[in-house]
This record gives C-alpha cells, sequence and structure tokens, in this order.
C-alpha cells in the first residue's frame, strides 16, 4: 500500500459549515459541519476518487511536486 499526499482547501460556508476541495483531484468536493468532519469528509472523498481511477486505468495525480503560494495583490473595490 502506498500513501499519497493531498491537499485541502476548506471554505467557511456563510449558512455554516465547511467546503472541502481537493485542486489535485477536480471535482473532489464535499463538506462537514465542523473542522474536523469536514477533514473526515475528504479523506473518504480522496479515497473514493482515487479508487475509482484506478477501476478506470486512469493516472493518479498528487501533490508530491505542487508548491502553494499565497498572493496579496491590492484591489479597488
Amino acid at each position: 500500500m502506498k500513501t499519497l499526499s493531498y491537499r485541502i482547501m476548506l471554505k467557511k460556508e456563510p449558512e455554516g459549515g465547511y467546503t472541502v476541495i481537493v485542486p489535485s483531484l477536480p471535482g473532489c468536493v464535499t463538506y462537514g459541519d465542523t473542522v474536523e468532519e469536514a477533514i473526515r469528509m475528504a479523506k473518504v472523498a480522496i479515497e473514493l476518487y482515487v479508487e475509482s481511477l484506478k477501476e478506470h486505468g486512469e493516472e493518479i495525480p498528487t501533490d508530491e511536486e505542487t508548491l502553494e503560494y499565497t498572493l496579496m495583490v491590492e484591489t479597488y473595490v
């Protein structure tokens, strides 16, 4: 068994809870009422996504060679 690494992004929703996206896995989105639940749900979503890729013989992307930066931009809103 191989351990894969994925970056997840949690967005706090105005109505409550957190939406989670996995940038390296297009369309892999889930939700949790708390940060902890959102992270658990992300793990399940990633496992199911990767399993589907395996079943279809598709390449399994990872975040191993991904660099992340946060850019600050000034704008007039």
